[in-house]
């Protein structure tokens, strides 16, 4: 529920910030005609995830075990590629989002209202469509659908609160180092949906080595145990884990926890003073 709860923040958050820049940017250059176009590119990219979501939830209910356990699979690499994307991404353009939004609602007026529509529906829409992957991703890896629904829907009212809080002057937040902490986080819960999605492929068939166990602490870290509920929750953690659900989250976990460190904390050269100028003689 943690885990889900931070994944509907952080991209709550980024969906409430891009819309409540593009709204104000409107109303700052007197284009308040626009609004009914933008929020209806908004109604429709929500709409567009809440289906997406319902898709992933009921559609592969009528297929066989193995279909099952192949697309859950196959999906939640998917969604671990599209998260580490994000992380790197939102961590990159922090900075000057906002200047990038206006200039693309910029061309977006010129074209018309429907472009405005348009482009308010890709920008939301592509945040609602990595939520659903994400947490549908989470939610089959902790097998339960209640919890991590819970905790996105917290996640995304609290995001527009503080989006909310931002827009009128009342709170300050500092972006760069609100999606670099979360980031951070994020990575970890990434390395935990891709072990289960190996896990799953494992499952149907797809990948080898189901039954050869890296280690197996379920006598020490019960899975119906609060402890071993909340590492599942968070991280995603299997007490009995395989050599290849070991490999992959290894291999992804180390080189892009370093990557993402040394590009997010890593030491900016300071810029090269200038030379002083010699005093000027009369």
């Amino acid at each position: 529920m943690v885990a889900n709860f931070l994944i509907g923040l952080r991209e709550g958050l980024e969906a409430a910030l891009v819309v409540s820049i593009l709204v104000a940017y409107l109303v700052k250059t007197g284009r308040r005609d626009l609004l009914p176009a933008l929020w209806a590119g908004v109604g429709v990219a929500i709409a567009l995830s809440l289906a997406f979501g319902a898709l992933l939830t009921f559609g592969p209910q009528g297929l066989s075990f193995e279909a099952q356990e192949a697309i859950g699979g196959s999906l939640s690499i998917v969604a671990v590629g599209l998260i580490t994307w994000m992380i790197f991404w939102m961590a990159k353009t922090a900075r000057h989002l906002k200047a990038d939004l206006q200039h693309k609602l910029d061309d977006a007026i010129a074209a018309g209202r429907k472009a405005v529509a348009v482009m308010a529906l890709l920008a939301v829409g592509r945040e609602g469509l990595e939520t659903a992957l994400f947490l549908w991703a989470g939610a089959k890896a902790t097998s339960s659908t209640t919890k991590p629904l819970i905790g996105a829907a917290l996640g995304i009212a609290t995001a527009v609160v503080l989006a909310w809080l931002m827009y009128r002057g009342a709170v300050r937040l500092n972006l760069r180092v609100f999606f670099a902490w979360t980031g951070l986080f994020l990575v970890f819960v990434a390395a935990g949906v891709l072990s289960y999605g190996v896990h799953d492929l494992q499952e149907a068939g797809i990948l080898p080595g189901l039954n050869n166990l890296a280690f197996d602490v379920s006598s020490t870290i019960p899975p119906s145990s609060w402890y071993g509920t909340l590492l599942k929750g968070i991280f995603n953690f299997t007490p009995a884990t395989t050599w290849l659900q070991l490999v992959a989250y290894v291999a992804y976990l180390v080189p892009v926890l370093l990557i993402f460190v040394r590009t997010t904390w890593g030491r900016h050269t300071p810029a090269p003073a200038a030379p002083a100028q010699a005093p000027a003689t009369v």
